[in-house]
């Protein structure tokens, strides 16, 4: 009856929301699609997306990105849920471990990664630092472009720092939504603090879980500035690529291209978590 007598008045409030999205999101996710398929005089083809795959560098990229994926991601859950449990356990200072975790959100992608170079270059300080320890006799190379396994080291590491923070915020919020009453039940019957996380924290938890690793997985497809202060030309990602396609060689088209392939990615491991992590509402339907 509540419904019946609020009328039209939700999806009024709802318009400008969906302008916006409908004016800034889908037409130009739309415009993009059609630039894909389509060659650079504007007859539709496959053309663009057999240059993509063609590409020298196309393997390489989403290589890896995949890698970077598979990597980061769970690492970054891993330390966010560390995070939010010290934080949700109501310690002395838990509010300004709070702040302190969430200083990296307040810095940009791009200085996230001077940052990190300013750390793991030859001259940086994490050589500094090993070899004022005695753990290095001399400077060693951690952006060394022959050996791809430090390059993506550094990268993980950085990326790690930058967005971990917003995994920890969404898990915090979820963890406070939990009834102290189920955490104290688990301690009256002796449950071990990793009994309480994988019996009782984890599966009321699971839809800041999906989430956030929705959210994180998209942003990782998408990581672009911190790869490029570090790795320079010495690897690639698929939005590096786009890029370079975009404003290096000026074929929209390619880009296109390689955009829609990033946005086909994200929307596949949507529906992936969305499968292997269904919360109470999608079992029920």
């Amino acid at each position: 009856m509540k419904g019946q007598r609020l009328g039209w008045a939700p999806y009024v409030l709802l318009v400008p929301s969906l302008a916006f999205l409908a004016m800034f999101f889908a037409a130009p996710m739309v415009q993009a699609f059609g630039l894909a398929f389509q060659d650079t005089d504007g007859a539709w083809s496959l053309t663009s997306i057999r240059t993509m795959i063609d590409d020298a560098r196309f393997i390489t990229a989403l290589r890896t990105t995949l890698i970077l994926i598979v990597v980061i991601v769970p690492v970054q859950f891993t330390l966010a849920m560390a995070m939010a449990l010290v934080i949700n356990a109501r310690l002395k200072w838990a509010g300004m471990w709070l702040y302190i975790y969430a200083i990296p959100l307040g810095i940009s992608e791009l200085a996230a990664g001077i940052i990190w170079l300013s750390i793991f270059d030859r001259q940086g300080w994490m050589n500094s630092i090993l070899q004022d320890l005695g753990i290095l006799d001399q400077q060693f190379v951690f952006l060394n472009y022959q050996e791809p396994f430090w390059l993506i080291f550094c990268i993980v590491v950085a990326e790690t720092w930058r967005a971990t923070s917003i995994i920890m915020i969404i898990l915090v919020a979820g963890l406070q939504g939990i009834p102290r009453d189920f955490i104290e039940a688990a301690d009256v019957f002796g449950a071990t603090t990793w009994q309480k996380v994988r019996r009782v924290i984890l599966p009321m938890l699971r839809p800041s879980v999906q989430v956030a690793l929705i959210l994180r997985t998209i942003l990782a497809f998408q990581a672009f500035a911190v790869v490029i202060a570090l790795a320079g030309s010495g690897t690639t990602v698929l939005s590096a690529e786009a890029y370079r396609w975009y404003y290096d060689i000026r074929n929209s088209n390619v880009a296109a291209a390689y955009a829609g392939l990033i946005l086909l990615l994200s929307v596949i491991s949507t529906v992936f978590f969305l499968w292997l992590l269904p919360t109470r509402e999608e079992h029920q339907v």
